[in-house]
């Protein structure tokens, strides 16, 4: 498929899975603003591997945990890209503690960064969206937008209120050409992750073979990571033609893990 001539923001897009999907759609020619923190060589770096592929790219690093930035950032989309077709809505943060415990400004900020941000960033794009009457808006949930695991009180309200989001976007908009849905990743293989198994290895005096099994199986049946790429390949898919009657739908790639 192509979507040349369409432009995608990807929130968080400067590494991880973000990047993954921001890379996945410019292969397919769409322009790209990405949007994440990091230093300026980092951006100078995700910004000319993007342009490798062919695409015009823009930056923007609005805080997506503030509302006027979000907006300002839509409009730069806008202004430098010429549109706005493609949205999706990545950024996210995780801190754990039991909800006694839970500190109310990680408590806040998680639910601000994972959620509020998405209807911020939609709020803004839907408009010229329903203009145009085509737009794809790509929600990344997670298998805790279905399921809950304890620590993580923040991250799966917020991650279940992106799931509930995605469906009352996909309603109002259902006649419109625009489509909103969730993919709802497992455990993907990220540079973090695999610093985190390889200190895991090293505190327990084991190896990362093992660690990474042990890992993977605590959720999932399937013993294997997805990567930014398939999750990207996945997002692509939602873009397609082929995917225009999809909408509203909370979409796991996370090896079985809400099938148990």
């Amino acid at each position: 498929m192509s979507l040349k001539g369409k432009v995608a923001l990807v929130t968080g897009s400067t590494s991880g899975i973000g990047l993954g999907i921001a890379e996945a759609l410019a292969r397919q020619g769409a322009d790209i603003m990405v949007n994440g923190f990091g230093d300026t060589p980092v951006i100078e770096n995700v910004l000319g591997d993007i342009g490798k592929l062919g695409v015009r790219t823009a930056y923007c690093g609005a805080d997506v945990g503030k509302p006027a930035q979000i907006a300002e950032m839509v409009a730069q989309a806008q202004q430098e890209l010429g549109s706005l077709d493609i949205l999706v809505n990545n950024a996210g943060i995780q801190h754990t503690a039991p909800i006694e415990e839970f500190p109310d400004d990680r408590w806040d900020a998680i639910i601000a960064i994972n959620l509020s941000s998405a209807f911020h960033a939609m709020k803004a794009a839907i408009p010229a969206m329903r203009q145009r009457g085509w737009g794809r808006i790509i929600n990344i949930a997670s298998a805790h937008g279905l399921v809950a695991s304890p620590l993580k009180s923040a991250y799966v309200a917020a991650k279940h209120g992106i799931v509930g989001l995605t469906k009352t976007a996909a309603i109002e908009l259902a006649n419109s050409g625009v489509t909103a849905n969730a993919i709802c990743p497992g455990w993907v293989h990220t540079p973090l992750v695999e610093r985190q198994l390889q200190a895991r290895a090293e505190s327990e005096g084991s190896d990362v073979a093992a660690v990474t099994r042990a890992f993977l199986t605590e959720k999932q049946p399937m013993e294997a990571f997805s990567t930014p790429a398939q999750i990207g390949a996945l997002a692509v898919f939602l873009c397609s033609d082929a995917a225009c009657t999809i909408t509203g739908a909370p979409l796991s790639i996370d090896g079985g893990w809400v099938a148990q």
